[in-house]
C-alpha cells in the first residue's frame, strides 16, 4: 500500500497568474481528501487562500473545481477522497469576451 504520493493541481486563468505556475505538484498522504489537497497547495502558494476559500474554509461558490475531470460538487466535495493518480483542475470565475449576437 502507498504511503504518500504527488498529485497534480492544475491552475487557470487568474489563479495561474497569482501562482506564477500553471501547474503545482502537493504532498498527499493515503486516504486524504480534496481539501487536504487544496490545504497544501495554499501552504505553497498563500496568496490563492482568498480565491479558493472563503471566510468559513468553504470553497468559494464561484470556482470550478474537477478531480479528473468531474466536478467535485458531484461527489463528496471538499470531503472527497483521493488516491494515487488522481488530478485537479481549479478555474476561477472567467468574464468578459466581446462580440454580439
Amino acid at each position: 500500500m502507498i504511503d504518500f504520493y504527488i498529485m497534480k493541481v492544475r491552475l487557470f486563468a487568474t489563479l495561474r497568474q497569482v501562482a506564477g505556475a500553471k501547474e503545482v505538484e502537493v504532498d498527499l498522504e493515503a486516504g486524504e481528501t480534496v481539501r487536504h489537497a487544496l490545504e497544501r497547495l495554499v501552504e505553497l502558494h498563500p496568496n490563492l487562500k482568498e480565491r479558493i476559500f472563503d471566510e468559513r474554509g468553504d470553497l468559494q461558490r464561484s470556482i470550478i473545481l474537477l478531480l479528473k475531470g468531474r466536478n467535485i460538487r458531484l461527489k463528496e466535495g471538499l470531503d472527497t477522497v483521493l488516491g494515487e493518480g488522481d488530478y485537479l483542475a481549479i478555474f476561477p470565475p472567467v468574464a468578459g469576451g466581446k462580440g454580439s449576437v
